[in-house]
Formats: structure tokens, sequence, C-alpha cells
């Protein structure tokens, strides 16, 4: 018991600074209005009127937590599934991307990762480009994706997904390069000795070696395939996704809905990175490497 409150109550203390803070800001950020309408309608106003009426603003600068709360609650409980003001439904449908570009960049990654590591020329040339392809703006180049693959005749899911699967090939790459030479060098060296083949030699040492590192960009790959995601979906005027509507929420000036649609992508992300973490920590139980 004391143990499970050591660790709930400095996550519990941050949260709650993070609240206070964010309550602060919000009336403090969206008072120059209030106070300006209470000054033209001849209104006396004593600082609880203002904290109050900060916090009812329908398009506030920032609005207050519990008003994210309620829109969530509305938009998940409230709406049906098939909805297209349910975040379930534009949740799913970015779902369906992220897990595609996740699946796709985790499959190339891998195998650049083993070209490099087994192909010392795929080493010297191809690792430069590797790391100077994320040096472009994603922002930039996500529009001349869509463009490229929608006059090919490929549009709705795929185009997204290639870029998520763009931002999240490099940490599996980077991770799974140092995964595969990390084995120790007496280990190879008493491989060899048993004329073992390099075929062998891989799925015997170091394949094994590499999952837990692999595991671990893997984490990083699925919170940035849903980044890339969601960047897709921005510059295809896409009527469904969290991309949509934080557009939507954009146009109309719907600062509620846009911090809901944040927080959601944000509670997605927590959770795909929770599940890569379970399965991770029975993985690595069953290969022995952790107890």
């Amino acid at each position: 018991m004391i143990s499970a409150l050591s660790r709930v109550f400095p996550i519990a203390t941050v949260v709650a600074a993070i609240m206070v803070v964010w309550y602060g800001f919000t009336v403090y950020l969206n008072s120059p209005w209030q106070i300006d309408r209470y000054e033209k309608a001849g209104i006396e106003w004593q600082m609880g009127d203002l904290v109050r009426d900060t916090m009812a603003h329908d398009r506030p600068v920032l609005p207050a937590p519990h008003q994210i709360a309620i829109e969530i609650w509305k938009t998940t409980v409230e709406k049906k599934i098939t909805s297209k003001r349910s975040l379930i439904f534009h949740g799913s449908v970015t779902l369906s991307s992220t897990l595609l570009g996740f699946a796709m960049g985790t499959i190339l990654g891998i195998g650049l990762a083993v070209s490099i590591v087994e192909n010392r020329a795929m080493d010297k040339s191809l690792m430069p480009w590797i790391i100077t392809s994320q040096t472009i703006p994603i922002l930039a180049i996500a529009p001349m994706i869509i463009v490229v693959l929608n006059a090919v005749g490929l549009s709705g899911l795929v185009p997204k997904a290639m870029i998520s699967t763009y931002l999240s090939f490099f940490p599996v790459v980077v991770g799974m390069v140092k995964g595969l030479r990390s084995p120790d060098p007496m280990h190879i060296d008493l491989m060899r000795t048993y004329n073992s083949s390099r075929l062998h030699m891989f799925w015997k040492l170091r394949l094994p070696a590499s999952v837990p590192f692999l595991f671990a960009s893997m984490k990083v790959a699925i919170a940035i395939s849903l980044v890339g995601a969601i960047v897709g979906e921005l510059p295809t005027g896409a009527v469904a996704g969290l991309g949509a509507r934080l557009l939507a929420g954009s146009y109309y000036g719907q600062t509620i809905q846009i911090w809901s649609a944040l927080i959601s992508a944000a509670c997605m992300a927590a959770i795909l990175v929770t599940v890569v973490s379970v399965i991770s920590h029975v993985t690595l139980k069953r290969m022995g490497l952790r107890a």
C-alpha cells in the first residue's frame, strides 16, 4: 500500500500543479475580453465574477480543463460512434492510418537496419541519407506526398499511412542498428571460433540482443506515427480524423473542440505506447531477458 502511494503521489502532485497553472492562465488569457464586456455593459464585477465568467466562454482563448472534459464526454459518450461529431469515429480513422504507417515503418526500419549491419557498403552509403531524410520538415513534405500518391491513384488511408511511415521508420532503424551491434565482441569471436555462419550468428546472437532496443524504438515510433497520421490529414482537407477535427475547430474558432482533439490524440498515444510496453514486457520475459 505504501509502495503504491509512493508511486502515485508524485504523479498526482505534478498533475495538480499543472491544473492550478492551467486554470490560472485560463483566467489570465480570457480576462481582457471579459473585462471589456463588463465595461461595455456597465456591470460592476468582483474577482469571483471574473474567475467564473472567464471559464464559461463559448470560444475562449484558453479553455479550462473542465470545459475540455465536458466536450470530450459529449463527443464520446453522448454521441453515436458513427456520428461525424463523435471523437471515437474521428479517432478510429486516425488510428487506422497510424497502425498501418507504424507497421510499414517498423518493417522498413528492420529491413534497412539488417542491411546496414550486414553490408558495409550499405552502412556507408545509406545511413547518412536516412539521417538526412529526417531534417526535412514533415509539414513541407506532407502535401507533396499526398499530391504524388493521388496522381498515381492512391488516396484515402494509404497517403496518410505513408507519412506515418516516413516518420516512424527512423527510430526503428537507429534502435535496431544499435541493437544488432550490441553483442559483446567476445561472444562474436566465440561463435566465429565454432565456425558459425553469418546467418547463424544473426539468428542466434545479433537478433535476440536487438529485441530490447527494437521495442524501445517502437515506443517512439508508435507515438510519432500518430503525429504523422494527424499531419497527413491537414493538407488533404479531410472530413474525418483528429486532424480534420483540428482543422474544423480552427476554421470556426472552436478552441474547445481543438483542445479536446489534442487531448484525445495525447490519450491515444499514451494507450498505444502502453500496449507496446506490455508486449515488450511479455516478450522479453519469455526470452528470459527480464525478470
